[in-house]
């Protein structure tokens, strides 16, 4: 199988980068080896390594995953709140287009 090569913004990057080094504070901070996490993640420790290095390729609910067990708030650790801000999003969706659509015929400008 073929390796895609995933190309991200500096601004993403660097984000994802400051993600990944706040989930090995948490891991380290509760003492946890890369095995350990990864086997409470449910991945291998080779995922866990890509994980330390804000690799792109790592799926986003493996982040999430770690981030949650490790204790890095995602939006909110209170569940009744994250309940109400989900719903309230999905109410605001309902309110947009089913899809989008250019207005005009600019060229879209998404060389980083």
């Amino acid at each position: 199988m073929k390796t895609r090569h995933v190309t991200l913004s500096p601004r993403t990057s660097l984000s994802l980068r400051l993600f990944a080094g706040l989930i090995e504070e948490g891991r380290l901070r509760k003492g946890w080896t890369r095995d350990e996490l990864a086997e409470r993640v449910g991945v291998g420790v080779v995922t866990i390594r890509q994980v330390a290095k804000g690799s792109p390729r790592v799926a986003i609910g493996t982040y999430f995953e770690a981030a949650t067990l490790v204790g890095v708030s995602l939006f909110s650790d209170d569940l009744d709140t994250l309940r109400r801000e989900h719903d309230t999003q999905r109410e605001r969706l309902t309110l947009l287009p089913k899809r989008a659509s250019r207005q005009h015929d600019e060229p879209i400008d998404d060389d980083f």
